[in-house]
Parts: C-alpha cells; sequence; structure tokens
C-alpha cells in the first residue's frame, strides 16, 4: 500500500488538515504526516492547541485527539531533509497539501525548497504523482492567481476548500466534511463512512 502524504501549513482553517487526517486513518491508509512551522502557531493562536514538535510525540498526540488507532501514521519535523519522503526514489500514491498557505504556494511555484513540505511538492510534481494542493486565501491577488496557473500547468490539482450548501449541511463539521470529501475524491480515495449527497430529497 503507498503512502499518502498530508502537509498542513501556516493558514486558517487547520481543521481541513485534522479531518483528512483522521478519514485516512480510519480508512486503514498509511499517511505521511508534516507540519509547517507556521502550523504549529496557527495551532496555539487560533485554537489554543499545542501540538508536539517531536514525530513519536506528535503521532500519539494524533491518535488520541482524533481518537483513531486503524492505519499507519508517520510524523515528520519541517525541516527533516533527511526524511524518506524527500527522495523520488520513496513511492508515494500522492499528497495533498491542506490548507496551503500563498507562502508555502509561491516557493513551491518558484521551485525553491525551504522546508519538507516544499521538498515533498516539488518531488511530487517531478515524478509526476498526484499533487493536490487546497489555497486557503481569500481574495487573491495576481500574483496568487498567476503562481496557481504555474502549478496547474506544472502537474498540480487545484481544489480550493470551497463549501456547498446543496448538501444542507447543519453544522460546521458538516462543511468540512464536505470539503475534505471532495479533496479526497480528487486522489483518488474511496472512503467508507462517510455522508454523500444522494441528490435532492423528493
Amino acid at each position: 500500500m503507498k503512502s499518502i502524504v498530508i502537509a498542513i501549513t501556516g493558514a486558517s482553517a487547520i481543521q481541513l488538515g485534522e479531518r483528512t487526517i483522521q478519514l485516512l486513518l480510519q480508512n486503514n491508509k498509511q499517511v505521511e504526516l508534516i507540519l509547517s512551522k507556521g502550523a504549529y502557531e496557527v495551532s496555539k493562536s487560533e485554537r489554543n492547541i499545542n501540538i508536539p514538535v517531536e514525530p513519536n510525540a506528535q503521532s500519539v498526540f494524533w491518535r488520541n485527539r482524533l481518537k483513531v488507532e486503524s492505519g499507519k501514521l508517520n510524523c515528520y519535523r519541517w525541516n527533516d531533509h533527511s526524511a524518506s519522503i524527500a527522495s523520488g526514489s520513496h513511492k508515494t500514491k500522492g499528497m495533498v497539501i491542506v490548507p496551503c498557505s500563498m507562502g508555502t504556494l509561491g516557493r513551491i511555484a518558484s521551485g525553491f525548497s525551504l522546508d519538507l513540505i516544499e521538498r515533498c511538492a516539488d518531488v511530487h510534481l517531478k515524478e509526476n504523482r498526484t499533487l493536490i494542493i487546497s489555497p486557503r486565501e481569500s481574495p487573491f491577488n495576481l500574483i496568487h492567481i498567476e503562481n496557481l496557473k504555474r502549478l496547474a500547468l506544472a502537474g498540480a490539482l487545484i481544489v480550493p476548500p470551497i463549501p456547498a450548501w446543496y448538501t444542507n449541511p447543519t453544522s460546521v463539521d458538516d462543511i468540512i466534511d464536505f470539503i475534505v470529501v471532495r479533496l479526497l475524491d480528487t486522489l483518488g480515495e474511496d472512503l467508507d463512512n462517510i455522508k454523500r449527497w444522494a441528490g435532492p430529497k423528493k
């Protein structure tokens, strides 16, 4: 089973990344998880949650927080350039960056890798593997748009976290699930135990 790289950057909406990890582990997938340095700061400032940096402690943290024992989870420091996932010889099914900050997006678009997230994204592009980017910014300026275009032309899939109301969501969790499921659908993951829209009620 090929692993899936999940990256969470310092953009708002870390809940999207959390739910992505949870759904994949619940479906017995192998997750390689990287948080950017900014993601730790955003988690603390927005949600008052201190996420451990040390990989083993972080893995335990996520297992406890997400209440999931299935699947396989490997956590990495943002500056661990010696990690196996930093090499094209390490096979993966794909990579999802959710949420993706404009700083991370710009550096990937420029081929300028400062941390493990950006290096992994570069690897996925050069190896022609699936790279899904979920940009979290509004409004976009022209530089953002040009960077998104550049990445799309390079082979990345751009899946912004846009909610839908045709599903009649009744909670924030419903909205988060819709966004995350669309991301994982794009990756080609057919997940169990998720609620999908079955058409309008008759």
